[in-house]
């Protein structure tokens, strides 16, 4: 098991090495010049995500599926992941965090616009898609398609299920004294309650819970910030040089050159947001739309909200506080650096940050989940979705319990796996993207109907098989 252990982690040093790191960040440019700047619409997009289309095919509102996609990538990594980043490549790696959700809103948006333009309808109505189908049905590359699933699968036990459910328990530990098979039997009761709803009931839950909890946590954010006020300026400039500027040990910080200021912050921020790695997409498939476009939009304001907003108020958090307690900073490590960060709210700040979490790592339980179940609905068909839910709701009382470092590796490895077959289908069909936008966005109305609907509202999916 070491050894098997070992070999996975010499993979993931390369998998989320630079050169990987390059293709992905290389895809946001690519696509984001491609699109001419399609992050210049982003007021429409959150306006869009607010609205219902009367005349839409699909199983969730524009909302419901924006709010499910955020649930599952607001997580852990917007507030440790941050810190890990900040703790390893200097006060610098924020802004290249920052720089991913930018240019990552081009590349999520693409994603959507594919995932709506190649979804199926089965038989009893509900709507799939996803890069798989944007493979098979617009890259006639089926083997692809069946690898983004095995990858997904594999990837949303570990990233989406256990190790979150193994963060929640070992959090409850913690700061409530929580035995771990306690909060694990509490955490699989209600995780079983909403996942065996089908995608309609995670919708309606994410609905209420992702806006509560950013809410919470920005608001907490910004308290410290209040209190930080007096070195905001002086954290910025900081942020900002140490991106294009080695940065000298001292001050809170470690020394950290250029190349790892961007290679940690890029990093984080690609685990943060997602884009690039083909899960979201998934899910706004989902969305009841009548073109792919309007829905696209919305999708790509999860990026915005993720990266853009919580990932840098966590990282001019983090800054400012290491600049008014260097000397409390001599563990470099991303979890105590938060925690600190958090302690300068006297009483509620353990609190707020506790809550956040525990909300934050639920709502990716359930965001994953519907990833997992289209990808293994996609490679056996509707009769796996009911045995898959039961599996997912126990690994959840597993994660709980057991300590699963290799399971975190596994994790990360699949993860990144994802995004090779995604990215081939996003710079092969980059001409698609261009040719819808152009048709419902830069030429037409954002609100026209679908002409050629048999694309992705009637068809018959291939899955929809017993």
């Amino acid at each position: 098991m070491n050894t098997l252990h070992e070999i996975i982690k010499w993979i993931n040093g390369y998998l989320w090495g630079p050169p990987m790191l390059v293709i992905l960040f290389g895809t946001h440019l690519f696509l984001t010049f491609r699109l001419k700047f399609i992050q210049r619409y982003v007021g429409l997009a959150i306006k869009l995500s607010f609205s219902r289309d009367a005349d839409g095919h699909g199983d969730v509102h524009h909302f419901g599926a924006l709010t499910t996609a955020l649930a599952a990538t607001i997580g852990t990594g917007n507030i440790v992941g941050v810190a890990t980043a900040v703790a390893l490549g200097g006060p610098g790696a924020v802004l290249w965090c920052w720089l991913t959700g930018v240019f990552g809103f081009a590349t999520k948006y693409g994603e959507a616009v594919l995932s709506v333009k190649y979804r199926v309808k089965t038989s009893d109505g509900t709507m799939l898609g996803g890069p798989m189908y944007a493979l098979e049905r617009g890259l006639g590359k089926k083997w692809l398609a069946v690898l983004f699933c095995v990858f997904t699968s594999i990837a949303a036990f570990g990233i989406g299920n256990m190790v979150q459910a193994n963060s929640i328990s070992t959090l409850a530990q913690e700061t409530l004294g929580a035995p771990l098979w306690v909060t694990g039997i509490f955490v699989t009761a209600i995780t079983a309650i909403v996942i065996l709803g089908g995608v309609k009931s995670i919708a309606r839950v994410c609905a209420l819970l992702v806006p509560f909890m950013a809410a919470f946590y920005v608001i907490g954010c910004l308290i410290i910030l209040f209190i930080n006020r007096e070195v905001m300026l002086q954290a910025l400039i900081l942020i900002i040089q140490s991106a294009f500027s080695p940065q000298a040990a001292g001050g809170g910080f470690i020394g950290a050159s250029v190349m790892m200021a961007a290679r940690y912050g890029i990093a984080r921020g690609l685990f943060s947001n997602e884009a690039g790695l083909g899960s979201a997409p998934i899910v706004a498939a989902a969305a009841k739309t009548n073109n792919p476009v309007k829905q696209a939009l919305v999708s790509a304001t999860g990026t915005f909200w993720d990266t853009v907003v919580v990932c840098a108020i966590t990282g001019l958090v983090l800054v400012s506080t290491i600049l008014r307690f260097p000397g409390d900073f001599g563990s470099i490590n991303g979890a105590v650096m938060t925690r600190r960060a958090f302690a300068e709210i006297p009483v509620v700040g353990p609190i707020i940050l506790t809550v956040g979490l525990l909300t934050f790592v639920y709502s990716t339980i359930l965001g994953w989940s519907y990833y997992g179940e289209r990808a293994v609905e996609y490679l056996f068909g509707k009769r796996s979705i009911v045995p898959y839910r039961v599996l997912w709701v126990g690994a959840v009382m597993v994660g709980s319990v057991v300590s699963l470092p290799l399971v975190w590796d596994m994790a990360d490895m699949m993860n990144m796996l994802m995004a090779i077959p995604n990215l081939v289908a996003l710079i092969l069909l980059n001409g698609v993207i261009i040719s819808e936008t152009r048709k419902y966005l830069w030429d037409g109305s954002i609100h026209d109907a679908a002409t050629d609907s048999h694309n992705y509202a009637a068809a018959t999916s291939e899955t929809d098989t017993e």
